[in-house]
């Protein structure tokens, strides 16, 4: 059985820590004891982006992504989206970057130099807020992957972008007909519930999380905001 090696630790702020492994050629990170994500498996995580992207009529998409993690919701949402999109990940862990750019490099490969894209180092929450104010332009997507789910919070100040307030913030923060898109480990029936209670269209999907209808089902929200 291959060892696995710990390569690098950090600390999420309000959270539990997050270890950085790797196991043979496959890399993993890791949430206290638990594993949060993975390159053998990652092919949910890239359908948060690809059909997320492919519910889109803009032809200057303005997306937001909340978590970069190793990455594959945010290189996927660049290969979907077209040459005038604007691509913005929020990450509130600074070492995450340092291992896209160390460790992870070989994973990461170019992405983080297209022109298309932004990776701020912010709360996904703070920048919703910034767009319902009228600080920044609204989003046609919101692509939230920062948890296990509504029920698996990895950080205690991610509480509130379940709650009905919360998703109500992200409505206004989306242009008409924009998505709100929640990844999740595990279906919820009442947080579909809240989603139709802050005025969203709900579109609920079950995908594998390996290709090849291989791997764990995951859930993903798809929440559409009336035009």
């Amino acid at each position: 059985m291959l060892p696995r090696e710990t390569l690098a630790t950090a600390q999420i702020p309000g959270g539990d820590t997050l270890t950085l492994v790797s196991h043979g050629r496959d890399f993993i990170i890791m949430l206290g004891r638990d594993e949060l994500m993975g390159t053998r498996m990652q092919f949910s995580e890239e359908q948060l982006a690809q059909l997320t992207l492919a519910r889109l009529s803009a032809k200057a998409p303005r997306v937001l992504i909340g978590g970069y993690g190793m990455g594959f919701t945010y290189r996927a949402a660049l290969a979907a989206a077209p040459e005038r999109a604007q691509v913005v990940v929020a990450e509130v862990v600074p070492e995450i970057l340092e291992w896209a750019e160390g460790p992870l490099a070989a994973l990461t490969g170019d992405c983080l130099e297209d022109p298309r894209g932004e990776i701020v180092l912010a709360d996904v929450a703070a920048l919703i807020d910034d767009a319902v104010d009228g600080t920044t332009d609204r989003y046609d997507a919101i692509l939230l992957d920062v948890d296990n789910g509504p029920d698996g919070i990895v950080r205690e100040g991610n509480e509130r972008l379940y709650t009905r307030t919360g998703l109500g913030r992200a409505r206004d923060a989306l242009n008409p007909g924009g998505v709100l898109a929640v990844w999740s480990a595990a279906p919820d029936h009442k947080f579909t519930g809240r989603l139709k209670d802050a005025g969203f269209h709900v579109d609920v999907q079950t995908v594998r999380a390996r290709p090849g209808n291989k791997g764990p089902h995951h859930t993903i929200w798809f929440a559409i905001k009336a035009r």
